[in-house]
């Protein structure tokens, strides 16, 4: 017997979010399973005279954040349900890599289905991936997208 398999999907709403959702709902069709959508909301990463405008870390504006992460899963939580497979989304917070393992371990993700984004080594060393992070601390399979291909481009007349 089969057991149901859950499929812990992060999504940022950028581009790749869309060939995400449709590959993590592919693989929980195929293998019975659910998915949970998830979204993780960071915290400011440096607050100083010189960082964010205080305006930016007001009760407001994370309101606002807030309601329209939680539109946009609701969104992709209808379309996925009228795909026929189990869904359900859940908004987080915290700093993305530790925040989605908790998140995995709480649910007991069999899979973790993500994009990437393919910035190069300089932007995740000052930045950070999410996917790297995941890719080494993940206790489950993880299933990375790579970004859509760039289309090329014309050499100048």
């Amino acid at each position: 017997m089969l057991t149901m398999k859950t499929f812990l999907v992060p999504v940022d709403f950028s581009a790749v979010t869309d060939h995400v959702v449709d590959t993590a709902v592919s693989l929980a069709r195929s293998l019975d399973g659910k998915v949970i959508l998830a979204h993780v909301i960071q915290p400011p990463l440096a607050i100083s005279e010189y960082g964010l405008p205080v305006e930016a870390l007001q009760p407001d504006n994370i309101i606002i954040i807030e309601q329209t992460a939680t539109s946009c899963l609701a969104e992709l939580e209808e379309r996925v349900a009228k795909e026929g497979v189990s869904v359900s989304t859940v908004l987080l917070h915290g700093a993305p890599v530790a925040t989605l393992l908790e998140e995995a371990d709480k649910v007991q993700a069999d899979y973790i289905v993500m994009g990437s984004h393919g910035h190069g080594k300089f932007y995740d060393l000052l930045v950070g991936s999410t996917a790297s992070g995941l890719l080494k601390r993940a206790k489950c399979a993880l299933v990375i997208l790579p970004p859509a291909a760039k289309p090329a481009q014309k050499p100048a007349p």
